[in-house]
């Protein structure tokens, strides 16, 4: 039974999905077309599955993890020109 509530895991619990440069392209291509149908996605890259797909999407282009990429960007920019 379903209770409607969600579960959000954090970046921590992920690990990064590592994408070469064409799966990534074919990706970006998809995701144009089709919007966030991960299945028919992953359908297009053999050895992958939709939850990788997704993954990879929200870790490279969520708002949420861009945020946090902008901040260890900096941080390491910071840390490198003192």
């Amino acid at each position: 039974m379903s209770t409607g509530i969600t579960t959000k895991v954090s970046s921590i619990e992920w690990e990064f999905i590592n994408m070469t440069e064409q799966e990534e392209d074919l990706i970006c291509r998809m995701y144009k077309l089709v919007g966030d149908r991960w299945a028919l996605i992953a359908g297009r890259i053999p050895g992958r599955k939709a939850e990788e797909i997704e993954r990879f999407w929200l870790m490279r282009h969520g708002e949420v993890f861009a945020s946090r990429r902008r901040t260890e960007l900096t941080t390491t920019n910071n840390r490198y020109n003192s």
